[in-house]
């Protein structure tokens, strides 16, 4: 089996998105307490449950990365444009809604609308 890797620049850029949004999840199944400390939540008492849920979302953050990957079909990227889409979203509600207008916060919405443009703009032919 080989390694496919697309020559689309189009399908390149998606591709290159997916794979960082797997390195990002697969960081965040690794070492759940520096991804919580990074996400401003401060860390006590954690008791192994709440662990498992960080390291939870980090594999469907991973999932989530790797299924275009692996299958490259366009409908694979749209689904993570989409999702990526769906959560600059919630990042948005929270600076109206949670005084969440930070520099930490905006960061990591302009990471989330960069990671669903280049999947969204190869899928609906911009690129």
């Amino acid at each position: 089996m080989e390694f496919y890797f697309p020559t689309e620049q189009g399908e390149q850029l998606a591709f290159i998105c997916a794979a960082v949004t797997a390195v990002i999840g697969l960081f965040i199944f690794l070492f759940p307490g520096p991804c919580l400390r990074l996400s401003a939540f401060q860390i006590g008492e954690v008791r192994p449950e709440g662990y498992g849920s960080v390291r939870a979302a980090g594999g469907q953050y991973v999932a989530l990365g790797l299924t275009p990957i692996l299958l490259a079909q366009d409908w694979f990227y749209m689904m993570l444009g989409l999702v990526l889409a769906g959560s600059a979203i919630g990042r948005l509600a929270s600076f109206a809604f949670d005084r969440g207008l930070t520099v930490r916060n905006i960061a990591i919405f302009l990471l989330q609308v960069a990671l669903s443009g280049g999947p969204l703009a190869y899928v609906f032919g911009y690129l």
